[in-house]
């Protein structure tokens, strides 16, 4: 259960803080910033890598905890309850930025800016270049310390130049809170299946290169 509640709290304080962010910069004209945003998602990462990464992993990501299944690094019985875990955090970050912010009408949901095979594709991108650098720093004794500032940092990265096309979602949880609470589920499908995609890519990829070593 320390595993599980891990999870909830992990994820509830992503999607509060990151989403929150969103929520914030449309509410205040942009005080907080495109840079600013990306800043707060990598930020709010990192620290629950730190905070809950020798509890529980600190997935606070579906579609990473379904890739670590794929490898003999998690146990596939805790997949679902990692998953509702993290869904029920997300969810309840959205429903307390519902209360605090009753104004505003997507809640930081994510929408493609164009094409829908433009997002499809780069969310499964950015996803499989997250997941590689959690897994194999994770993995790697010798950089595992650092797991939270590479994460944290990839994250950031990726929300920076992609964000404004895609909304660098990366994470089902993050964006399907958000789009159900607040009646926005334009195009949601994606951004479930493409970072699932993307990141059992990567644990294949992991897969692959530790049969080698």
């Amino acid at each position: 259960m320390k595993r599980y509640l891990a999870e909830l709290i992990g994820t509830f304080a992503l999607v509060f803080c990151g989403t929150g962010a969103i929520i914030i910069n449309d509410v205040t004209s942009g005080s907080v910033s495109h840079v600013g945003v990306a800043v707060t998602f990598g930020l709010i990462v990192m620290t629950m890598i730190y905070t809950f990464g020798s509890i529980s992993g600190a997935h606070i990501n579906p579609a990473v905890s379904i890739a670590f299944s794929l490898t003999d690094r998690f146990d596939k019985k805790d997949l679902f309850p990692y998953i509702i875990a993290q869904l029920i955090g997300a969810f309840l970050a959205s429903g307390v930025l519902r209360i605090l912010f009753q104004e505003h009408d997507y809640l930081g949901a994510t929408f493609p800016y164009g094409a829908w095979h433009q997002t499809f594709i780069l969310e499964i991108i950015l996803t499989y270049f997250l997941m590689l650098v959690i897994i194999f720093v994770s993995q790697n004794k010798a950089v595992t310390q650092f797991t939270g500032f590479a994460v944290g940092a990839t994250v950031l990265l990726e929300a920076m130049f992609a964000g404004p096309i895609t909304g660098a979602s990366m994470n089902p949880a993050r964006s399907i809170a958000p789009a159900i609470v607040s009646g926005n589920m334009t195009e949601l499908w994606m951004y479930i299946l493409a970072p699932i995609i993307g990141a059992i890519l990567a644990s294949l990829t992991w897969r692959f290169m530790k049969k080698d070593e």
